[in-house]
C-alpha cells in the first residue's frame, strides 16, 4: 500500500480526539502505517532522571497517529483534500490534488 504523506508535508487530522488540527509531518513509520505530526496528540511521559533529563519528572512528547486519520493540506486553499498519484511527462510518479488536479 502506497503511503500519501512524506515527511514535513502539512496535513489535517480527519478523525479522532485532536480532529480539525493541523501540523507539520515530523515522521513517518511506513511498516505501521503511522506519522507523527508536530504539536499535535500529546502524551505525558514519565522519565527517570538520567543523562538527559537530570531533573526527571513529565515530559510532554508527540505520539504517532495512524495515516488513515490525516489529510494533505493545499497550501493555496489551507483546507486538506485527497491525494492521488500519476505519472508526470518524463515517466516519474508524482502527487497531486484530487479536487483541483494541482501537484503537490
Amino acid at each position: 500500500m502506497k503511503i500519501h504523506i512524506k515527511k514535513d508535508d502539512l496535513v489535517e487530522v480527519i478523525s479522532g480526539e485532536h480532529k480539525g488540527s493541523t501540523g507539520r509531518v515530523v515522521s513517518v513509520d511506513r511498516e505501521k502505517y503511522r506519522a507523527v505530526v508536530e504539536g499535535v496528540n500529546l502524551v505525558s511521559k514519565h522519565t527517570k532522571p538520567g543523562a538527559d533529563n537530570p531533573q526527571g519528572g513529565i515530559i510532554k512528547k508527540e505520539a504517532p497517529l495512524h495515516i488513515s486519520n490525516l489529510l494533505l493540506v493545499n497550501a493555496k486553499t489551507g483546507k486538506g483534500e485527497r491525494v492521488g498519484r500519476k505519472k508526470d511527462a518524463e515517466g516519474k510518479s508524482v502527487r497531486y490534488f484530487k479536487k483541483s488536479g494541482e501537484l503537490v
